[in-house]
């Protein structure tokens, strides 16, 4: 008799951990809130345009994980986030001139330049297919999130100071409004690889520089950062 009790106990407590595991993994989601700094590069410059220094982007968002399988570990992620971004240029004046934005090339040099940027400042949404080794209660495991991002431009800022001549505009409507390119985050636990390559130009297609239009796309390489 005591040994049928003991086993109705213990098939009861095993139905309850069944259970207690099967509504964890059944509400399991993971990685909804992301923060990342990166090193931003400016793809296909024009001739005789470089960068110096350092040119960083920062990055922080919510995006809602969406398991497609049963075990939870491959899903689509949708979010909304913000972008700061600075890039630092070499021989590039911008500068307004009778109420028109013009690109300049400069031998910088001649002017002692201190400092010569543009920033920019985006609300984004990001669209992600995750992949992931983890499971409910297992917090350090392999990732892979491939995606595609989309930005607003919301504000932006170009800055010029040298011994001749100093320059600072904001807002102007140089710079395209929509943004977007393709997202690559890989890596364990807490350190992952980050990596966004954009598809469009930083500029409208209508400025000229040197008689050509500016196609500079964005490159940005970093460290993801993931929290539950």
């Amino acid at each position: 008799m005591l040994l049928i009790f003991i086993l109705i106990g213990f098939l009861g407590f095993s139905q309850n951990e069944n259970t207690d595991a099967s509504k964890l993994y059944k509400d399991y989601r993971e990685d909804q809130f992301y923060a990342s700094v990166t090193y931003n590069i400016l793809n296909e410059k024009p001739n005789g345009v470089s960068q110096s220094g350092f040119s960083s982007g920062f990055h922080f968002g919510f995006i809602r994980d969406m398991p497609i399988n049963e075990k939870r570990n491959v899903s689509i992620g949708l979010g909304l986030g913000v972008s700061t971004n600075s890039y630092n240029q070499k021989n590039v004046l911008i500068e307004e001139i009778n109420k028109t934005i013009s690109f300049s090339k400069i031998d910088e040099s001649d002017y002692n330049v201190s400092k010569n940027k543009f920033a920019t400042y985006l609300v984004e949404v990001p669209l992600e297919i995750r992949w992931r080794t983890s499971n409910p209660e297992d917090y350090n495991f392999w990732r892979i999130y491939t995606g595609f991002k989309i930005g607003y431009l919301l504000y932006n800022t170009t800055t010029f100071k040298s011994d001749l001549a100093n320059e600072k505009l904001s807002n102007i409507d140089s710079f395209n409004k929509i943004q977007y390119g393709l997202t690559l985050s890989a890596g364990y636990s807490t350190w992952n690889f980050h990596v966004y390559y954009g598809l469009n130009s930083i500029f409208d297609n209508d400025i000229a520089f040197e008689g050509e239009s500016i196609d500079m796309k964005s490159l940005k390489i970093g460290l993801m950062f993931y929290v539950l």
